[in-house]
């Protein structure tokens, strides 16, 4: 199996974490997503260790509530000893709904509303990400207009390309992502930072991108924050506490990708950062990540019931699910790969070639092409792997298909968190 969560019992069904994903699947209905809390939390608890452990005092982790937010992941969040970061006043929303403390959420997004920069400002949130000038100033009015004086972090552009999908990298020149500092603007943009009344700031926020499976990206990613730290500190004579370098960890989605340690990629980032601090005699920040699909991808199943199977003789057969492009998106997107499996029949010879496709009147709707899995009868439950991180976010209700239910599983017990969409919330908006 491709995580150490899965395995199979004896009546050959999928397990998940130890509980049988067929009978998941008769509790619940189709499509289910399906998240092991234990898998998470121990994910968590290796970022927090391992930052704690190697880099300077005050360096933590933020939950990328990007990648999966609903109420109930926050509590896990919190109790773990993670802060979030935030893109949105509905996650914001979120967040807080769940008890989870205003003071440590860090809001992002590069066009805040003016709104939104206020419900954040109400809602006492800890830190803003501030992405441009534009958005600064709106946050300076909202901050005198409070009476406080917000921390911030400024989000700049290291022009890095970490080889990564073009979709998922954030940290070239031409991005709609911060202030690029080759041009010199983030120079500026720090010097007017500085002297804005209402923030105060603390740092520098860098992203390069996502599915990076070596440090040496992260280790250029510093290289070029350090170097942009002593320039504002000669110039300007600011010197940054923190060093926020975004998210970006990978994890695998099929056998054929790396296996990563997280723990040694943190580590060789740690040594890497007190080796250029060193030499440059600059004071180690702290740093701050954002991980999110490194902690709940892998800790995702998404249950589907097979529905329709149909050979087109001299070309491929399709096994047609309940569900697809609605509840994730991503292979529409980007072709992303995925492990798929019969959880009905996981001890059976995967060796029916076929390609998954979705419910949706949508040629680009489908989950995996041109696959191996033990051929399937109709009403098999199909399982797919890795899908904790952005299929659920990224849910749609396309062709009116409602969303579905989500179960959290925890020390053997499953119970639900979201539940299933139903015609009635479908239309609930509607005049």
């Amino acid at each position: 199996m491709l995580y150490s969560n899965l395995s199979v019992n004896s009546l050959g069904h999928l397990t998940i974490a130890g509980i049988d994903a067929v009978e998941l699947a008769a509790s619940y209905g189709t499509p289910l997503y399906v998240l092991d809390e234990d898998r998470m939390r121990s994910k968590c608890r290796t970022y927090v260790e391992a930052m704690r452990s190697y880099l300077p005092e005050g360096s933590k982790p933020l939950f990328a509530s990007k990648t999966l937010c609903f109420k109930g992941i926050y509590p896990v969040v919190e109790s773990e000893g993670m802060d979030a970061d935030v893109v949105s006043a509905g996650e914001v929303a979120t967040a807080i709904a769940a008890g989870f403390p205003a003071e440590r959420l860090y809001f992002h997004g590069s066009n805040k509303t003016d709104a939104e920069i206020a419900y954040g400002v109400e809602q006492g949130v800890g830190h803003f990400v501030v992405d441009n000038v534009d958005e600064l100033e709106t946050l300076s009015r909202e901050a005198l207009a409070h009476g406080i004086t917000q921390k911030v972090l400024l989000r700049v552009t290291v022009g890095l390309d970490p080889h990564t999908l073009a979709a998922i990298n954030t940290g070239r020149v031409d991005s709609q992502f911060g202030v690029p500092i080759e041009t010199g603007q983030a120079l500026r943009f720090v010097r007017q930072a500085i002297n804005t009344e209402g923030v105060e700031v603390e740092g520098f926020h860098s992203h390069i991108g996502s599915q990076i499976f070596e440090p040496d990206s992260f280790c250029d990613q510093v290289d070029r924050l350090l170097a942009f730290a002593c320039e504002v500190r000669d110039e300007l004579g600011f010197i940054a506490r923190t060093f926020n370098l975004g998210g970006g960890i990978a994890v695998p989605y099929v056998e054929s990708d790396p296996k990563v340690d997280i723990a040694a990629n943190i580590a060789a980032i740690a040594q890497h950062l007190n080796e250029g601090c060193t030499q440059a005699n600059y004071p180690a920040p702290r740093v701050l990540m954002e991980p999110g699909r490194s902690i709940v991808a892998d800790s995702g199943v998404t249950l589907y019931s097979a529905g329709r199977i149909k050979t087109i003789e001299g070309y491929r057969s399709y096994v047609m699910v309940d569900g697809g492009m609605t509840d994730n998106p991503r292979y529409a997107l980007y072709k992303s790969a995925y492990t798929v499996l019969n959880a009905s029949q996981a001890n059976a010879p995967a060796d029916f070639e076929c390609t998954i496709a979705g419910r949706c009147c949508e040629s680009g709707d489908r989950i995996a092409e041109n696959i191996s899995i033990a051929k399937p009868e109709h009403g098999d439950i199909i399982a797919v792997l890795a899908t904790g991180a952005y299929n659920f976010a990224m849910s749609s209700n396309y062709n009116r298909v409602m969303r579905p239910a989500l179960v959290m599983i925890s020390d053997g017990e499953a119970r639900l968190a979201v539940r299933r969409q139903t015609i009635e919330d479908l239309l609930a908006l509607e005049a």
